[in-house]
């Protein structure tokens, strides 16, 4: 009878379970992330400082999938700086001011309540929520200083963003302007660009409105015989401007007619003849003259809405006048427009906005009967109010659907209206704002055009908003409303905050003298101001929370127009003027490296938003919700929860600089890479034996190894270059193709039967030190299910704390040429391979089982190949998991089971014949000289126990 060799077997064994222990995750996050942290801070030279800084997420409430993103992309990248032999610097800030964080604390009704209850609340909900926040945020094993985390609420931040502020006015780079704005009615306050969406369908009431021509425009062409009066006609899609008229823009260089309207004319431009035709009855349009728009500037017309006191307004050139819409002649508004504001403020021309912060007409829209306009809301009903004053003088009205720039808070529509706010002036950096840029690396190399378009494309910046919570603008205004601001009055309210905080800006007594400093005489007639600072303001003052220059800024790529260019513009406007002509050296820009990742898509590719209700957690990432439940032993069922690992892959499997997908089936490819690299480790970690340090090294091992080094330089290079997609994909295939197909398979003899031998210990730490910056939770538990000989190793390193570049194993072990075995390797794979699907077409036809009962016979003429395969003979059986190999050996006629293959030139043929010799029963290889006998090596293994 035959005995079972089993008990004789080194069969892997390994406490490393197929799943993670939920009970162990907060202990391994623990050492993982906040020890190491800690660790590599005071293990970690002082001078290879590594600084990323945080761009600070917004305080107002739960995290969604986005937020796990960014906090993963960068705590990867820190990792690796720590594997680099770096020190990291990563200190996690928040964004806490601003309406979002104001309306959610007080509600909409929040803009009566005094200004002190509205800080006071909107405070306790931003601390509530960073708190909430960042234990989150530490749940993904995200590693950084938390203990020192900043908010731009900190009194010490204030401090600096104030006193940032103090050098850009000191370099009359701060100035105050009644100038158009966005503005929004809903929140009650002005709003950046970056503020702004713009939906889609917007339908606005957009009109064709006449105005009569007055003075003397007898020397236009063709106006002989003309009984009726001149109309200049415009197009707007904002009729409720209309009051705000001071201007009509031509373009010098089109060509206009005078087309007859009734016993009237109008002026038209020729490319837009066609439309006004229509609009005025349809027919063949009789002109009755032909000009340049040149002509046409220095008329005058009135605007009707000005009532008795109208007096004429001018006719003016516009550059931005085209005829692909409308009639060829603008409507200016300059209190409600860009352009318009431009082009009028250039000729001296006045600028009103008879619109309130509510959105409301005032009593200046309509002065002859203030009361038909007050109080209408400009956005519902002000147009069509507009249009009824206007009567015969309306010619069309119709609906237009276009973009048209919202509030991304509130949702509602804004308006441009002219107040006077404060602004930072760019255009006067941005040369040297674009010049620092010339020294910044940007991942992906595109955000450097989308970055310099946004700076190139803005001249000045409105920082001031209509709120009370945020940080004060120091300004305080005389008794006839002048704004007073020297670098000695914000001195001195910088004291008295440091004194009394900025909450006191606001909730001290309107007449307290403290504010007035003694150089302005009497504090009499002097008031405080209620503007506080842009939100973008606020965050791109943190590049002072540190005194050199960041190496990496990495946020999504919305923040090109936000925090990316307030940063960029904040430091150039404080420090350009103190620094030499070459930037590089005093690092102008705040950011040496500037990296943007994608928005957050669900599996159907939209943009996930809590409107859609698309919005996914991370929580659920973590915890299994998005995947099929799991049968348990007992007949139920559980989820399948793979923890903050499931989510750092997936956050960098893919490729960030794009929008990423995040549903179902993207997470079940995560899934079984995370399950493959558990189930590898397992088997590394019960198939590690101490004697394999000493043992001798055998050519398939040494071909392992360099395959490892191999992928450990080109995985390494990819996290160098930030591009973790392509290091994950790299391990993958040397985890498919070399170490699982090729090496493990054919070490499984020598492990399981023969002396434990083979490098599995060296390669076990590459392959945690290419899975440490993305998976740390699952390298902290496979560290902890090591052997316990290992765990008494007090040599051993921690392969979190392992330099990524460390040698894996001892240099004196590895004998042999190394240039002559990279030589062989080709030779020893293709003639693999050809063995392979020889053997699996033998399989297939069930002429043969296991690869172990093949017998092979390798056809090699001659050359380089018979070379390498001659000298290691000895080793063919072993590398090719086969029972014999046979160089040039005698074949049988008819050889079904054969595969050609070509090296260097040279066609070979792989043949797979049955074997020679019965089956050992203990190592299964077909080398016994009997049946139920063990071989030769088997028989020495156990000590000639044969029954």
């Amino acid at each position: 009878m035959s005995k079972n060799w089993a008990s004789t077997l080194r069969l892997p064994k390994s406490t490393f379970p197929p799943r993670p222990q939920g009970q162990l995750r907060d202990q391994y996050i623990q050492r993982c992330a906040d020890d190491l942290y800690r660790w590599q801070a005071a293990n970690r030279p002082a001078d290879g400082e590594f600084v990323l800084h945080d761009g600070p997420p917004y305080a107002n409430g739960s995290l969604h999938a986005g937020h796990a993103l960014n906090k993963i992309l960068k705590d990867v990248i820190l990792r690796v700086k720590v594997q680099q032999g770096r020190r990291v610097t990563y200190i996690p800030g928040w964004d806490c001011h601003g309406l979002p964080i104001e309306l959610k604390a007080v509600g909409p009704g929040g803009r009566r309540m005094a200004p002190g209850k509205i800080r006071e609340a909107a405070r306790k909900l931003a601390t509530k929520t960073v708190l909430s926040q960042m234990k989150s945020f530490r749940t993904y094993a995200v590693m950084g200083d938390w203990e020192r985390r900043w908010t731009t609420m900190d009194m010490a931040f204030e401090i600096r963003q104030l006193r940032l502020f103090q050098r850009m006015a000191c370099r009359g780079l701060v100035y105050r302007k009644y100038k158009p704005v966005y503005w929004s009615p809903s929140s009650g306050t002005a709003l950046a660009e970056a503020e702004l969406e713009y939906p889609q369908g917007h339908v606005s009431t957009a009109a064709y409105v006449r105005f009569p021509i007055v003075g003397d425009y007898s020397r236009l062409p063709g106006l002989q015989g003309l009984d009726g009066r001149l109309f200049a006609v415009v197009w707007t899609t904002t009729p409720w401007t209309l009051p705000a008229n001071r201007a009509i823009a031509v373009h010098d260089d089109l060509t206009y007619h005078i087309v007859r309207a009734g016993d009237d004319a109008v002026l038209v431009a020729e490319g837009c003849l066609d439309r006004i035709s229509k609009i005025l009855g349809g027919g063949e349009p009789d002109v009755l003259g032909t000009f340049q728009g040149s002509e046409l500037t220095g008329l005058q017309y009135v605007n009707m809405l000005r009532g008795k006191s109208a007096t004429p307004q001018p006719v003016i050139h516009g550059s931005f006048v085209t005829a692909e819409s409308g009639s060829g002649l603008v409507h200016c508004a300059p209190g409600h427009g860009f352009e318009d504001y431009v082009a009028c403020s250039a000729l001296g021309i006045p600028i009103t906005a008879p619109v309130d912060n509510d959105g409301l007409f005032t009593d200046e829209a309509y002065p002859d009967e203030p009361e038909r306009l007050r109080g209408v809301a400009v956005l519902d009903g002000g147009s069509a109010a507009v249009l009824a004053l206007l009567g015969d003088a309306v010619l069309d009205v119709h609906e237009y659907r276009h973009k048209y720039p919202y509030d991304w808070r509130t949702k509602q529509p804004i308006i441009v209206r002219a107040t006077a706010q404060w602004f930072a002036d760019v255009a006067s950096i941005k040369a040297q704002a674009l010049e620092a840029l010339d020294e910044v690396r940007f991942v992906p190399e595109g955000g450097r055009n989308r970055l310099e378009a946004f700076v190139k494309g803005r001249s000045e910046w409105c920082i001031s908003r209509q709120r009370a919570w945020g940080v004060p603008i120091p300004a305080l205004y005389d008794a006839s409303g002048e704004a007073v601001m020297t670098e000695q009055t914000i001195d001195h309210i910088l004291s008295v905050i440091e004194e009394r905080g900025t909450d006191a800006w606001w909730t001290d007594a309107p007449d307290d003298p403290a504010w007035i400093p003694a150089a302005l005489g009497s504090a009499a007639g002097y008031t405080r101001g209620r503007d506080t600072m842009d939100v973008w303001f606020d965050s791109g003052s943190s590049w002072t929370m540190t005194d050199r220059q960041a190496d990496v800024y990495l946020e999504g790529s919305d923040q090109h127009r936000g925090w990316f260019q307030s940063s960029l513009l904040t430091r150039v406007a404080a420090m350009a003027s103190q620094t030499p002509p070459s930037t590089a050296a005093v690092g102008l820009s705040p950011f040496r490296t500037l990296i943007t990742h994608g928005f957050t898509l669900d599996q159907s590719g939209k943009k996930m938003s809590k409107s859609l209700g698309n919005v996914v957690s991370a929580d659920q990432v973590m915890d299994g919700s998005l995947l099929p439940l799991l049968k348990t032993k007992g007949g139920g069922t559980s989820k399948d929860a793979l923890g903050p690992d499931a989510l750092r892959l997936w956050a960098a499997s893919g490729d960030y600089t794009r929008d990423m997908v995040l549903g179902q089936p993207v997470l079940k490819a995560v899934h079984q890479s995370l399950l493959k690299y558990r189930t590898t480790i397992k088997m590394l970690t019960g198939s590690m034996h101490e004697s394999a340090r000493t043992a001798p090294l055998t050519v398939v091992d040494r071909i392992a190894l360099l395959q490892l080094r191999d992928v450990m330089d080109e995985v390494g290079r990819h996290y160098d270059n930030y591009e973790f997609n392509k290091a994950l994909g790299s391990l993958n295939r040397w985890l498919a193709n070399d170490l699982s197909a090729f090496y493990l398979e054919a070490l499984k003899d020598r492990l399981y039967c023969a002396d434990g031998g083979g490098v599995v210990e060296p390669i076990l730490a590459g392959v945690l030190r290419m899975l440490a910056p993305v998976t740390p939770v699952l390298v902290e538990e496979a560290w902890d299910h090591r052997p316990a000989w290992l765990k008494q190793d007090a040599a051993a390193v921690h392969p979190l704390q392992q330099l990524y570049s460390a040698p894996v194993i001892d240099a004196s072990r590895l004998a042999g040429d190394e240039a002559e075995l990279r030589a062989a390797v080709p030779v020893l794979m293709a003639t693999h391979a050809a063995i392979k699907a020889a053997a699996e077409a033998a399989r297939v036809a069930k002429a043969l089982g296991s690869s172990l009962q093949c017998a092979v016979v390798l056809r090699v003429p001659g050359g380089a190949a018979l070379s390498v395969l001659d000298r290691y003979r000895d080793e063919l059986e072993a590398m090719f998991v086969v029972s014999s190999v046979e160089l040039n050996g005698a074949t049988p006629a008819d050889c079904p089971f054969s595969e050609d293959f070509e090296v260097g030139g040279t066609k070979c043929t792989a043949v797979v014949l049955p074997p020679k010799q019965p089956k050992c029963p203990r190592c299964w290889r077909y080398v016994a000289p009997a049946e139920d006998q063990l071989c030769g090596r088997c028989k020495n293994v156990v000590g000639g126990e044969t029954t």
